[in-house]
């Protein structure tokens, strides 16, 4: 199956990319690899993934490339990266009015 990263996802590379490379840009582009070679297991075992808990929703799931989280959603013709995310962080956090 063909494995899409939105533009979200893409944004979200480059942010790890450019926050890593300012100790190490040799190690920022050895984990941006390791996370866009993951999409492969994805394409081929896309039920490889949990279910993101903070969804529930059995098409949006999730596989771990330490320490990010890379969560995709499967459609019936193609599998949408959607983002790419520290473990840390909370997806469903809302953002404070300033």
């Amino acid at each position: 199956m063909n494995v899409h990263w939105t533009d979200t996802a893409t944004d979200h590379l480059q942010s790890i990319h450019d926050y890593i490379s300012h100790t190490s840009a040799d190690y920022a582009t050895r984990i941006v690899d390791r996370i866009t070679k993951r999409s492969q297991q994805i394409a081929d075992f896309p039920l490889s993934g949990k279910q993101v808990p903070e969804f529930n929703i059995k098409q949006i799931r999730e596989v771990i490339e330490h320490p990010f989280r890379i969560i995709y959603y499967i459609k019936p013709d193609q599998i949408d990266i959607l983002a790419v995310l520290h473990t840390s962080r909370d997806i469903l956090k809302k953002k404070s009015k300033r």
